[in-house]
């Protein structure tokens, strides 16, 4: 096999994602995972949760995920890359404990996480190394021998990732009336967060107003928005937006809201917009609801003309994206020298998440990272 798809010394890769119910029944446990150690009553959470039984309490996120499964695994057999795929979830079956209790199992010690988050926050990545730092500690109480486990490096500028969303906008715009395309704005969304965790998001040396969270957003966002005037000739103008807040209204969250600037562009004359949501991986419940559902009612009841552009799911570019930063992990962990593919203004963001990256508020044992207790 040439060294350039030579995985070592990783002998499997693990896509580690938020999980979601798969049925009625699933909705208030998959919650009450999801909100463990806040004291929220069951009654709120079936509240809190109509959005899921919206959609016959099945989130899609699992089936995507599936599909992402199949997308990595095909695309690794027909480049020759001889790693296996697992998968678990953080709040639902498939559970990460679980998963990495198999992957022990079957004889793995050098495992790569794909986490299905782009971009750097402490819900995005530090959370998910909390998890990842509990699991591992479950497995040792088990006395099991621990694997140890690498991070893959956030992809949010990658060609593989940024390609399929411009092919995204471009249809979309596509698919406005003729009359109103041309002048359409384009609504970049994201996940919001609380501005306490934005302005902490990523390395110390990148705190600040907004964070590595949303410079990382503004540069992807332009990067689209360049590729989208140079194949439409129409430079069409844009701003970042953010939906799916939660959590208490004093406690200030990034803004604004989706649904509030629709109804700011109406109010300034703007024909149409195109939500593209840059910040999610795929088609979740998040998109489905707070875009499609609730974002779109809002957008009918000011008559104004809106489309929503898909996000990468298991598009094959994607899956080809994975690929290369597998193998870029792996040759820089052979001390081999790497150039990383990036696009925009930031450059490749870092293999190793540093102390003090996306801290918590209290801090918590978190692996794959400089302060990891299983290095």
């Amino acid at each position: 096999m040439p060294d350039v798809l030579d995985a070592s010394p990783y002998d499997a890769l693990l896509l580690l994602s938020f999980g979601g119910p798969e049925g009625p029944d699933d909705v208030v446990p998959f919650l009450e995972n999801v909100t463990r150690g806040r004291g929220i009553p069951k009654e709120r959470l079936k509240e809190v949760g109509q959005h899921y039984f919206l959609f016959g309490g099945v989130s899609p996120i699992n089936d995507q995920n599936r599909a992402l499964l199949v997308a990595l695994r095909k695309d690794f057999a027909e480049h020759g890359l001889d790693l296996p795929v697992y998968w678990g979830n953080r709040n639902w079956a498939p559970y990460l404990t679980d998963t990495l209790r198999e992957m022990v199992r079957d004889g793995r010690r050098r495992i790569l996480v794909l986490a299905t988050s782009a971009y750097a926050s402490y819900s995005g990545c530090r959370q998910y190394r909390e998890n990842l730092a509990d699991s591992l500690a479950a497995l040792e109480a088990e006395g099991l021998e621990l694997p140890r486990i690498d991070k893959l490096r956030h992809y949010f500028n990658h060609p593989g990732f940024v390609e399929p969303m411009v092919d995204g906008v471009v249809r979309s715009l596509a698919e406005l009336p003729e009359e109103v395309r041309d002048g359409a704005h384009i609504a970049f969304c994201t996940h919001s967060i609380p501005n306490s965790a934005a302005d902490t998001s990523g390395p110390v040396e990148e705190h600040g107003d907004g964070g590595a969270y949303v410079r990382q957003h503004l540069d992807v966002a332009q990067v689209i928005a360049d590729a989208v005037r140079e194949r439409t000739g129409v430079d069409h103008p844009w701003q970042l937006v953010y939906q799916s807040r939660s959590g208490a209204p004093h406690i200030p969250w990034l803004e604004p809201d989706i649904c509030d600037h629709l109804e700011e562009r109406r109010a300034a004359g703007v024909p149409a917009v195109v939500m593209a949501p840059i910040g999610f991986v795929s088609d979740h419940m998040e998109v489905l609801y707070d875009l499609d559902t609730e974002a779109t009612a809002k957008a009918e009841e000011l008559g104004l003309p809106v489309r929503r552009s898909a996000t990468v799911g298991a598009d094959p570019r994607f899956a080809a994206a994975v690929r290369d930063l597998v193998l870029e992990r792996s040759a820089a962990e052979r001390g081999r020298e790497v150039a990383p593919c990036a696009l925009g203004a930031l450059g490749a963001s870092h293999n190793l998440c540093p102390v003090g990256c996306c801290p918590a508020r209290a801090p918590r044992p978190a692996a794959a990272g400089a302060d990891s207790p299983y290095a």
